[in-house]
Order: C-alpha cells, then structure tokens, then sequence
C-alpha cells in the first residue's frame, strides 16, 4: 500500500477547516447572547449612579430583609423588618422570571396574607429572579433582586 503525501493543498483545508470552526462556533455564541439578553437595567447609567448612594441609603434606614420561596403551586414573598416581624407595604410591584431570559417572564398578583405576600404560580425547576419594587408607607421605594431557587 502506498504512502499518501500531505501536500501544502491538505495543510490549507486543515487551516480553513480550523478557523471555519472557530468563526462558526463564535456567531453561534453572538447570535445566542445577543438573542437572550433581557434589555436595559435603567434609561441612563450616569443618572442612576449620581442617585444610587442616596437610594441605598433610603432603602438600608428601612431594615428590611426579603426572602422568596416556592412551593404547592405557590410563591410567597417575605418581607420583614428589623425585628422580624413582617411588613405591609403601600404598594408592592414583582416581575418573576428566569435570569437570562425574558420570555417566561410574568407579573405575579402578590396578596398579603398577614405574614407575607403570596401569589398563584407554578414554576419548573431551577433558578429565578423576582425583581421587585415596593413603597414603604412613608413613600420610601424599596428595590430588589430577589433570586429564588426551584428544586424538583
């Protein structure tokens, strides 16, 4: 049997092969994360930095912690103040979603129920983010990212 030769015609398919890949491989992963990006955190990131130390500030002088669980075809939503005891808000508004997408995005209707905000929703396993905004009685605004882990 005779020894085929690689020519200088076989190195440059190799070459070319290669960085067909790569490039392939590169839109792919372009093409993906541009696709799943969920959009803008704010209008304009000077202006929101310019308030952010005041709006942290507000928001710590609350002395509110959040807590998200899930279960029986339910989330609840705790909000709790210094003490532990649960807090009532003016006015509570929650965008329940995955991380990196936008598409199983939904506006839960959180109900107080006394100990805390529960809301309706079955959710498929893994993580998920509630982002909310609530309003302190004092009108104080109150924002976070809330991330809420599904086990099945």
């Amino acid at each position: 049997m005779a020894e085929r030769e690689f020519t200088g015609r076989h190195a440059a398919m190799v070459f070319g092969g290669a960085f067909a890949l790569i490039i392939g491989v590169n839109i792919a992963l372009a093409y993906n994360a541009v696709k799943t990006f969920p959009g803008l955190e704010v209008a304009n990131s000077y202006v929101a930095s310019q308030e952010f130390n005041d709006r942290l500030a507000e928001q710590a002088a609350l002395g509110w912690t959040v807590r998200a669980d899930a279960g029986d075809g339910q989330v609840i939503l705790s909000i709790t103040d210094a003490a532990g005891a649960p807090v009532q808000v003016a006015d509570l508004a929650a965008t329940l979603g995955r991380p990196t997408h936008v598409r199983d995005d939904i506006a839960p209707d959180f109900r107080f129920d006394g100990t805390g905000y529960v809301a309706p929703v079955e959710l498929g396993a893994g993580n998920w983010n509630i982002r909310m905004v609530a309003h302190a009685q004092d009108g104080t605004e109150f924002v976070q990212r809330v991330v809420l882990h599904v086990k099945r």
